[in-house]
């Protein structure tokens, strides 16, 4: 089982945790395998057969990473499972802080063209549109150059169903970050663990238009079968290299599970603007920063467990695909 996370705040243990730090203190992760063309060292649980990686933010790091350790000749992942772990903005239309959602596709939010609003035609509704096409949401659009990627529904379909009971943290005072969201009701549920897809962009995007947006272009890459819920940095970067692995024999793209957890809204409060709102939270300052952490542990954990306990059925067998 290889954890895939994002991103570090200071040390790998003893210190404010960021994505990496949970799995590596509880997980025992204590053989350390250097890696110099790797953003992060790799760490091992020899006994378990757990491994965890950083990548570093964005897809341009991700790709990168996930390509390196794929090409390692240490180790041998052609059967390995593969969870990506880490935080999001959600769509406060979908689900609360601290929420974990398990995504069937995984949508790249930076392949396009774009012209600054204040310049383009007036019938649009947005300058961001599909490379070699007419405007936005061009009914002619061309085969995915890696605007989409669809994951193993199957998979996804069993995790969630082994998930979906879950207890997730609700610490004190998260409640008042989502009462404000007076207008979307799912914003106001405690956390809770769900299906929702997720949108990949180097560009940190917040705000109700953009937001909006988010929502129509998955809707668009996936033809109407996938749903915003989750907005990170990474994730089609990290399936690209996978999926080129695959090709070779390295990896088994099948094997392939993105949770992301809720850790801001992706858009703005009632009364409040984009702008305000981004500007608190910017610096890594949001709200359900540590529930976001401590659900993708603990919902990703019931799954490896689930996994690794079963193992001799598991190592051939995916679960979902295959009857059990």
């Amino acid at each position: 089982m290889v954890v895939v996370t994002m991103f570090e705040t200071g040390a790998d243990s003893g210190d404010t945790a960021g994505e990496f730090q949970r799995w590596n203190e509880r997980r025992k992760l204590d053989k350390i395998f250097p890696a110099p063309h790797m953003h992060h060292d790799i760490h091992v649980n020899l006994d378990t057969g757990i491994m965890g990686i950083v990548t570093g933010m964005g897809t341009a790091n991700s790709s990168a990473a996930l390509m390196a350790l794929g090409l390692d000749e240490r180790f041998d992942l052609s059967h390995s499972y593969w969870l990506v772990a880490g935080i999001a903005g959600f769509d406060p239309q979908d689900a609360s802080l601290g929420s974990a959602a398990w995504a069937e596709y995984l949508v790249d939010g930076d392949l396009a063209h774009e012209i600054d609003p204040r310049e383009m035609p007036e019938a649009w509704e947005t300058g961001i549109f599909p490379l070699f096409s007419k405007g936005p949401y061009d009914p002619n659009k061309h085969e995915s150059l890696g605007e989409v990627f669809h994951l193993n529904g199957a998979l996804t379909e069993w995790a969630y169903q082994l998930t979906k009971d879950t207890s997730l943290p609700d610490p004190e005072g998260l409640a008042k970050t989502r009462d404000r969201y007076i207008n979307h009701p799912a914003a106001l549920k405690k956390p809770f663990v769900l299906k929702g897809d997720n949108i990949s962009a180097m560009t940190f995007f917040h705000g109700a238009l953009l937001n909006d947006w988010a929502n129509k272009w998955v809707s668009y890459w996936t033809e109407g079968k996938g749903n915003f819920v989750s907005s990170g940095m990474e994730d089609t970067g990290t399936f690209q290299s996978l999926s080129y692995l695959d090709k070779l024999g390295k990896v088994d793209k099948n094997r392939v599970m993105v949770l992301r957890a809720a850790s801001n809204y992706t858009m703005q409060p009632a009364g409040k603007t984009a702008a305000e709102n981004l500007l608190q939270e910017q610096h890594g300052n949001y709200a359900g920063l540590d529930a976001a952490l401590e659900s993708a542990y603990t919902v990703g954990s019931i799954v490896i467990d689930e996994i690794l306990n079963h193992w001799d059925n598991y190592r051939d067998n995916i679960p979902g695909s295959n009857p059990q």
